[in-house]
């Protein structure tokens, strides 16, 4: 059966690459925000939808996190990498010399910082929602530019000035398929949590890992994200190699829980690589 499957749009975003990487046949659906695909897989619009949530360049995607942290209960189903190459596009006919302002999603402005200092030092960089969103705006203003992908360029006819000008050639985004259920266990799979407490005491992060480490787990990824009620308080965000059916991953997660004042399971899903 043909699944939707939700993405960050307009068509031509990266995060419809990562779609038609994920499953090329299901029904895509594009969303404008990344809290309205999050909302259109909740009110079952869609089965799942495709987010951005780590860059290797300019780290995690803290929206994502903050949404997974505190306002969703929607489950990490699935991850897609997906190598990122940026380009410098205009509406034909515009010169690099005439551009006042570039547009693009901020982690993309971010990720071609470099290019944009040298090449373009005064012109005024301006947010937009997503790559595609600003490509498609080229043609209602002039001497204007974005920075999206060839397919972008494609879709709403625009130029390509330049070519692959992202700051680090190894530029990869990972995406989550966010679901109401995660994974089953496949033997090469990761789990996401997230955990707080209520005091601040040496040692307490210390302990938690020292439950990873005495079951022998690799940890993928730590983080931290502010509570968003206290400064100084945090969200402590963990990737831990294995699935959370797994005895070694339950053992863990229930000791955690025995000493942190919230626990929240992201999701397991299947490791995935280029």
């Amino acid at each position: 059966m043909t699944q939707n499957l939700g993405y960050l749009g307009p068509a031509g975003s990266y995060a419809e690459q990562a779609a038609i990487l994920y499953d090329n046949d299901a029904n895509k659906v594009p969303y404008p925000s990344i809290p309205s695909v999050v909302k259109a897989v909740e009110k079952f619009e869609v089965s799942k939808g495709l987010v951005p949530i780590e860059n290797s360049i300019e780290g995690s995607v803290t929206y994502t996190l903050d949404l997974l942290i505190h306002d969703s209960n929607l489950l990490i189903n699935d991850e897609i990498i997906l190598p990122i190459h940026h380009n410098l596009l205009s509406s034909h006919g515009t010169h690099k010399n005439d551009i006042k302002a570039v547009y693009s999603h901020p982690q993309a402005l971010a990720q071609c910082r470099k290019y944009l200092e040298n090449q373009l030092p005064d012109v005024e960089l301006v947010a937009s929602l997503s790559t595609s969103a600003a490509v498609k705006k080229l043609s209602e203003e002039n001497n204007v530019a974005a920075i999206g992908n060839l397919r972008a360029a494609e879709i709403y006819n625009a130029q390509v000035i330049d070519s692959e000008i992202e700051d680090n050639s190894n530029n990869v985004t990972r995406f989550v398929a966010l679901s109401e259920n995660d994974s089953e266990a496949t033997g090469y799979d990761k789990t996401s949590i997230c955990f707080s407490f209520n005091v601040d005491s040496p040692g307490l992060l210390y302990k938690v890992m020292g439950f990873v480490a005495e079951e022998g787990i690799n940890l993928a990824k730590v983080e931290s994200r502010p509570n968003k009620l206290e400064l100084g308080r945090y969200f402590f965000l963990l990737d831990l190699e294995g699935h959370r059916t797994d005895k070694k991953i339950a053992s863990t997660l229930s000791a955690i829980k025995n000493e942190v004042s919230q626990l929240k399971i992201l999701g397991s899903y299947p490791q995935r690589s280029l």
